[in-house]
């Protein structure tokens, strides 16, 4: 009998602390997203990411011309002030369905400048930036500065300040790829 009623305890317990979970932000995606996931699987497109980076090399050949090349970082890189990274962004749309409105937000990492003006993306996406720490996005940030004589101006931010990119991406087609650069600086 107490076998009975230990089980109906745990059984009462389980019952009750589900609706109370669900409450909980965080814990209701973790119990929740087994099911979701499964009752989602076929009709959610399937779009693999990547991100790769690389060391900006400028040399000088027989001519005395300057040429620059990239250098695949992995690992456990080094780099040093001034260094010059360009990342990529690769999503391959291996479903057989078009993605649409596509958004991926990469953030700056920390200890590096945004190379103003380098992100490029195909598939005609937009490219929108913060200088908030990702909580607005516009194509051109701009901050007031006051001047000496107490006139205050809109001036283009600087890329000290980035601290995301945003592509949005209207469309992936089934079986496709979209790709993004952009460049940081070590500070």
């Amino acid at each position: 009998m107490n076998r009975v009623s230990i089980a109906g305890i745990g059984a009462f317990a389980l019952i009750t602390t589900v609706p109370f979970v669900s409450q909980i932000p965080g814990a209701a995606s973790f119990w929740q997203s087994g099911s979701a996931i499964a009752q989602n699987l076929k009709i959610q497109p399937q779009l693999q990411l990547r991100l790769e980076a690389q060391k900006q090399v400028v040399a000088k050949d027989q001519q005395g011309q300057q040429k620059v090349s990239w250098q695949s970082l992995s690992g456990q890189a080094v780099v040093q002030p001034g260094d010059v990274l360009r990342y990529t962004l690769i999503g391959e749309n291996k479903s057989d369905r078009q993605v649409k409105n596509l958004t991926l937000n990469q953030p700056i990492p920390q200890g590096m400048l945004y190379v103003l003006k380098s992100a490029n993306i195909t598939n005609n996406a937009k490219i929108t930036y913060s200088i908030d720490g990702g909580r607005s996005f516009v194509e051109n940030p701009t901050i007031k500065v006051t001047l000496p004589n107490g006139k205050v101006e809109t001036k283009p931010a600087p890329a000290s300040i980035y601290t995301h990119i945003r592509l949005l991406v209207p469309s992936v087609a089934a079986k496709t790829t979209v790709k993004a650069t952009y460049q940081t600086q070590v500070r």
